[in-house]
């Protein structure tokens, strides 16, 4: 779910804009949740933390969207901010306090769906992807970007990665599921290998980037082959 606030002391303006918000969660397929402030004294007081982003007036009667940016920050580091005014002078001005953009009133759909489908996009490659497994000792967030490989043993996983090797109570088969989009490959019945770890290919061996050696099938060769090639396509 993406949390979003308006902050605008323009109340039919908010209510337009929460129309089209809704919109484009209608046409997207988002999960989006609207919260609307009035006053930037309001949202610095009742500042939510799980806001995601905010559209933020810089014209308000009693304390603007600059001051209010202002203190937000001092709050909330990672919070998207983009502006809203009328004035275009404003607008670099805002970029001091980490403004994703500002958009000059009045707003058109076409406009709130480029600047949100950017947001997001900067927003989703900047997460760091993880799963979450657990075992006898409790649960365990591994971030994909430090996950090597994934073994089988005695009949759970173990999951290599630059930390620490962690057991895993999950079977090959839902972690392979787990992980099919996320840039991993399954090389071999007991191996699922991150791609970004491969330094080499040799027959039915691979080798990693730490001089791990790890096996693969004969039967999994061609499709892991094909998905190598794939993947170093895109980094050459």
């Amino acid at each position: 779910m993406i949390h979003i606030a308006i902050c605008d002391d323009e109340k039919d303006f908010v209510v337009y804009l929460d129309g089209l918000l809704t919109q484009y969660a209608a046409e997207t397929g988002e999960e989006i949740k609207v919260t609307a402030y009035y006053d930037g004294m309001e949202l610095i007081e009742r500042y939510d933390t799980t806001i995601d982003l905010i559209f933020l007036d810089i014209q308000m009667k009693l304390v603007n969207g600059l001051r209010t940016a202002e203190h937000i920050r001092q709050m909330d580091e990672q919070v998207g901010i983009i502006f809203l005014t009328t004035l275009t002078q404003y607008g670099l001005e805002g970029y001091k306090y980490q403004a994703t953009n500002y958009i000059i009133k009045p707003m058109k759909y076409v406009r709130l769906k480029a600047e949100l489908d950017q947001w997001l996009k900067k927003r989703r490659s900047a997460d760091s992807p993880a799963v979450v497994v657990s075992n006898d000792t409790g649960k365990y967030k591994v971030f994909l970007k430090s996950l090597r490989y994934v073994e089988t043993f005695n009949r759970n996983l173990l999951l290599h990665t630059e930390q620490e090797n962690i057991i895993c109570h999950k079977s090959m088969k839902e972690m392979e599921r787990e992980l099919q989009d996320k840039d991993f490959i399954r090389c071999h019945t007991s191996y699922i290998v991150n791609l970004a770890y491969i330094k080499g290919v040799n027959k039915l061996e691979l080798e990693l980037i730490t001089g791990e050696l790890l096996p693969i099938s004969q039967p999994k060769r061609k499709v892991f082959m094909e998905r190598l090639a794939e993947y170093w396509g895109d980094y050459l």
